[in-house]
């Protein structure tokens, strides 16, 4: 081999230096959002006689500042409601009998930040009534007062801490991104493309939904309602890639998948809740599929009360963006606006 059939030195530098920097780049995505991760604002309901809200909020954001954003609510079953439509993570209801009410299927971390909450409670209400009885001048102490914690939308029997639906979220998100680029490179031209996905999109629903559900018991809920759910996310992944590629050739496999994966899945907010997230990325991840998908798919498991359609609206609309781009790539190509071939091969 010839000195002029090696690659520079230069080149082989820049390359190496290039290819590092997208490990840093990869680093980053992926360990930012845990790293960086800290409550702030969790929805949470309360209830009760307004001196006895008053305190307890007032005690909880002096122990916590601004971690717990308290929403008043009439009574204990205006509390479970707001829960079950997924409005806050958990409630805490005073009175004669106090308790917090969490949710593990929302989010097993703020589940165990109430249970602290309610270690606090007890401790304050038993102080309150001691000091009240010795000014009452009681012969002996008052009884000891129990704060119930009760778990009112728990966590399916075969995944406890949550983990499984957590991992669930991953293989849609990649399987997404695969079937995108899979079909870019397989299948030619821009409306088979689009069939492609329609049909992977379907068929792997049903199988991730048969694993995930029937086999391993992790998502609960209407089976079908979850394939379609998961179908859903699937092409709103997939499509836009195949319609970047319509577009823009091959460059848009790599653009696609650069924005799914190091973008919009970091902050899709799927192991913990979006108000962990450095805001306004949290809310921002909802607006990606990742996000949406993973929203939607812990709602129609556990939440089925909750107004599950801005999901459902986050991932048609990426789905139907994907598959527009693929029309107006075969479309431009038809009528011979891109005369590159190599161009005009990937868009066809």
């Amino acid at each position: 081999m010839s000195a002029s059939d090696r690659t520079p030195i230069g080149r082989v530098i820049a390359l190496a230096i290039g290819l590092a920097a997208v490990v840093g780049v990869i680093v980053l995505a992926f360990s930012w959002p845990s790293i960086t991760a800290d409550p702030r604002d969790l929805p949470i309901a309360v209830s009760g006689p307004a001196e006895a809200v008053d305190a307890v909020t007032a005690n909880v954001d002096e122990a916590q500042p601004g971690v717990i954003a308290f929403t008043e609510v009439d009574d204990r079953d205006a509390a479970v409601d707001a829960i079950a439509q997924r409005e806050v993570y958990g409630a805490v209801v005073l009175g004669t009998e106090p308790e917090v009410l969490t949710s593990g299927a929302a989010s097993t971390v703020v589940s165990q930040l109430l249970g602290g909450v309610a270690g606090q409670l007890e401790t304050a209400v038993n102080a309150q009534a001691q000091q009240a009885a010795a000014a009452a001048g009681a012969p002996q102490a008052p009884p000891h007062i129990d704060v119930a914690v009760t778990d009112v939308v728990p966590l399916a029997e075969a995944d406890e801490r949550g983990t499984g639906l957590a991992a669930a979220m991953f293989p849609l998100v990649l399987g997404g991104i695969i079937g995108g680029v899979a079909i870019s490179l397989a299948v030619l031209g821009a409306l088979r493309r689009v069939l492609a996905v329609v049909v992977y999109s379907a068929v792997g629903a049903i199988a991730i939904v048969s694993i995930m559900q029937l086999w391993f018991g992790v998502l609960q809920g209407d089976s079908w309602m979850n394939v379609a759910g998961i179908a859903l996310g699937l092409a709103a992944i997939a499509a836009p890639i195949t319609g970047l590629v319509a577009l823009m050739g091959r460059a848009g496999l790599a653009l696609g998948a650069v924005v799914m994966m190091l973008v919009a899945n970091p902050i899709s907010a799927a192991a913990f809740p979006m108000e962990f997230l450095v805001q306004p990325w949290g809310a921002v991840g909802q607006w990606f599929p990742p996000g949406a998908a993973a929203t939607l798919v812990r709602d129609l498991s556990y939440f089925p009360a909750a107004d599950a359609s801005f999901p459902w609206l986050v991932l048609g609309t990426w789905a139907l963006a994907g598959a527009l781009c693929s029309l107006i790539g075969h479309f431009r190509t038809a009528g011979g606006a891109e005369p590159d071939r190599e161009a005009a091969v990937a868009a066809a």
